[in-house]
Formats: C-alpha cells, sequence, structure tokens
C-alpha cells in the first residue's frame, strides 16, 4: 500500500478532463499526457502486452502464474476527469484521523460539511482527502487507475498468490459519453472484467440507467426591439414555455433508488435560437421510451399552439441497463461478493444512478460490473475520498484474482 497515495497524488496533477465539443479522440491532449505516463508505468511493472493506441487507449497484461487454465479477467479505469468542474493546478489536502465538524476546503469559504453529507458521520476516524474547494480532486478515476496498480503490484510481489491473465484497460472520454467507442474488446482478451469507478466502499453494481439524450431547439425571429411589435419571436420565452412544461418532480434532484428522471444539463440561448439539452433516464427500457414519447408530446403541443417547426427535437439513445447481460453469469457477481466479505467488507448491491464504460462493455461482449474505489461526491469541488476506501479496493481486487484462480483449480 506505500505507493497507493504516492500514485494517487501523482495522477491527479495532471489535468486530463475531457471535452465534449472536441470530437477527437481522446478530446483532450492531458488524456495523452497521463496515458503516456501510466505506459511507462505499466512497463516499469513488468507487464507484457503494453499497448497505447492512437486514441489514447491503454492495455496491458499481467501473465498468469499458475499450470492450469483460468478465464482472463479484466479490471478497467477511464483516465479523464468530467468537465463539471476543473480537474487543472488540483490542490489536495489530507484530513488525518476526521473525528467529525466541518472540514474548510483551503482558505476559503468552501467546507464539506457532515450537515450537506451525512456519510460524513460514517468516517470518523478515517483519513479523508479533499479538494481545496477551487477544483474537483479526480478521484474519479484516478482512484480507479492508482488502486489497480497498485494491486498488480502487490500480486508481482507476492507470487504465492495464484491468478490467472489479468487484463489491464485505462480508458478515455468516459466522462463524456465515449469511453467505450474504441474498446477494442478481441484485443483486450479478458473473459470478464470489473470497472473501478464506484463510490464508497462495498458498492457492487451491475445495473444502471437506460439513457438518452434530448436537444429541444426553439427557433425564434431577431427584429430590433424598437420596432419588434407583433414581429419579434423569442426563443428564449419559447424555451422557458417549454422547460415548465416538464415534471417537475422528475428531476435529479427529487428521485432515488430505481426512479428515473429528466435533466435540463445546459443550454445556449438567443433571441433567434435557443437550445435545451437534456438527458433522459430510466432503468426500465419501455419507461426511457414513454420518456422520449412524452417530450415528443411537449413539442407537438407547443408548435401546434404557436406556428409548425417553431420548436425542434432531436433524440439519441446513449446506454442500455447492463443488468440483462450481466445476470446470464452470476458467478461474476458472486466472485466479487466473495472477495469483498473476506476483505471486510459488506458488499453493497446497488443501481448505478448513471453509466459507466462497464455498460456498454457489457453489450459489447464483455460482461463488466462496477467495484468501488472509496469515493464521494464526484464531479464537484467537494469531492472526496477515503484512504482507508481505496485501501479496501486494493484488497478487493487481488482477492477477486485469487479467488478466481482457486475456482478453477481442478
Amino acid at each position: 500500500m506505500d505507493n497507493l497515495i504516492e500514485r494517487f497524488l501523482q495522477y491527479i496533477s495532471i489535468d486530463s478532463q475531457s471535452n465534449p465539443a472536441n470530437s477527437q479522440c481522446p478530446s483532450t491532449e492531458g488524456q495523452l499526457t497521463l496515458a503516456r505516463y501510466l505506459e511507462q508505468e505499466l512497463k516499469d511493472l513488468g507487464l507484457v502486452g503494453v499497448d497505447l493506441d492512437s486514441n489514447g487507449y491503454l492495455m496491458a497484461r499481467l501473465p498468469a502464474n499458475v499450470d492450469y487454465p483460468v478465464p482472463a479477467i479484466g479490471f478497467i479505469a477511464h483516465m479523464d476527469t468530467a468537465p463539471d468542474a476543473s480537474g487543472k493546478d488540483v490542490h489536495p489536502q489530507l484530513v488525518e484521523n476526521y473525528q467529525g465538524g466541518d472540514i474548510a476546503l483551503g482558505i476559503g469559504d468552501e467546507v464539506l460539511s457532515p450537515i450537506q453529507y451525512p456519510e460524513l458521520n460514517g468516517l470518523h476516524g478515517h483519513n479523508i482527502i479533499t479538494t481545496d474547494g477551487t477544483t474537483l480532486l479526480g478521484a474519479d478515476n484516478k482512484a480507479g487507475i492508482a488502486e489497480i496498480l497498485t494491486a498488480i503490484e502487490y500480486l508481482i510481489a507476492h507470487p504465492e498468490i495464484k491468478h490467472g491473465d489479468i487484463c489491464i484497460g485505462f480508458t478515455p472520454d468516459e466522462e463524456i459519453g465515449r469511453g467505450a467507442d474504441r474498446f477494442d474488446v478481441q484485443k483486450f482478451g479478458a473473459q470478464w472484467a470489473y470497472t473501478v469507478d464506484g463510490g464508497p466502499i462495498g458498492e457492487l453494481e451491475y445495473e444502471n440507467f437506460n439513457a438518452a439524450a434530448a436537444t429541444v431547439i426553439c427557433h425564434g425571429v431577431s427584429v430590433h426591439p424598437g420596432t419588434a411589435k407583433n414581429k419579434l419571436v423569442n426563443a428564449m420565452n419559447i424555451a422557458a414555455r417549454f422547460q415548465m412544461m416538464m415534471p417537475a418532480d422528475e428531476t435529479p434532484e427529487t428521485t432515488e433508488g430505481y426512479e428515473g428522471f429528466y435533466h435540463l444539463s445546459t443550454m445556449t440561448s438567443s433571441v433567434a435560437r435557443t437550445e435545451l439539452h437534456y438527458i433522459l433516464r430510466d432503468f426500465d427500457q419501455e419507461g426511457l421510451a414513454c420518456r422520449k414519447a412524452f417530450m415528443e408530446q411537449q413539442v407537438a403541443a407547443l408548435n401546434s399552439e404557436l406556428k409548425k417547426g417553431r420548436v425542434e427535437l432531436i433524440l439519441r439513445d446513449n446506454y442500455s441497463n447492463m443488468r440483462e447481460m450481466v445476470e446470464p453469469h452470476p458467478h461474476i457477481i458472486e466472485l466479487a461478493k466473495q472477495a469483498m466479505v473476506e476483505c471486510d467488507v459488506k458488499p453493497l448491491i446497488k443501481p448505478i444512478r448513471g453509466g459507466t464504460d462497464g455498460a456498454r462493455l457489457s453489450f459489447m461482449g464483455l460482461p463488466c460490473p462496477n467495484l468501488f474505489t472509496g469515493g464521494h461526491n464526484f464531479h464537484g469541488i467537494h469531492e472526496f475520498i477515503t484512504l482507508e476506501g481505496m485501501e479496501k479496493a486494493v484488497e478487493v481486487i487481488v482477492k477477486l484474482a485469487e479467488n478466481t484462480a482457486s475456482a478453477y483449480r481442478r
């Protein structure tokens, strides 16, 4: 574990935020900078098949140390951080032996409060790594990378722990929904894998939202306000009316568990043209279809009242619930649960209220549940992670590798 925190701090010092406005892969140069650093680290560890392709996908393999056949398993993490908050010049701070109360973030007024984040009340005595309140931390998903490599390093240092082939994959642009776009499953070589991209200790997830994106384009007419009577049509007013037609009780801030939502995530506005960008989420495919149909109905209603073509809707499916692809392979989940129990971690099986590379990879023929990293509050300046959570993630990865080999011993 000695190198775990050192690795993590090194990775978060590299700005690898992805950029949804750039269609190239990877979408930012910083991701390649991190990938090249990791490529060298993989080589230094002595792994085989280390390969960084032109799109920023990095793969490697730790060969089996047993003389009987064991299915190759994989561990996957993503190198980019979310565009929701800056990932540049990250200044982490370590709060040792947390004893409760507010945690000041840097020298400003930002605090991490147990009133806002009650999970802090269960972390007394833990060592917590936070931001300084100006950037995100980058635990999503650089903690996963650090945990995977630390587990691999441990297995190399302890050859008495038997394991099959272990495939490692680090992907770009997961945070903007493209992490699996150019992932070569056949080249990766695993029969199944685990993304190490979850949250608090114990999380084990094998179902996620079905996801779609909706763009509502409102077309207005721009006329000088001095001569606008009966001529000007303000697209922003149309957009405001449309948003008020959406269900106020079906948004991210009003839902939890298996409840789906509509989320107005961004907008660009002017008198002549305003775009509303929504994400639609539902754990059931039929439910997602109903959400898309509802938006189509609202657009039609507004167009009939205003003028045909004044409001335009573009729908696009993103990813599907991995459950149907993972459930036929129950041993994948059982191995993960067993590993957690043996590491004194209580499995917390819950749905992902989002998506991971694993969701799409599961539909590409690589069943891929998600394991915890120990992190909290991803995508914002209140992101934090516990050292204890990271260490447990390493232990679970090692135990998973060992138990998989043990399960196939003759």
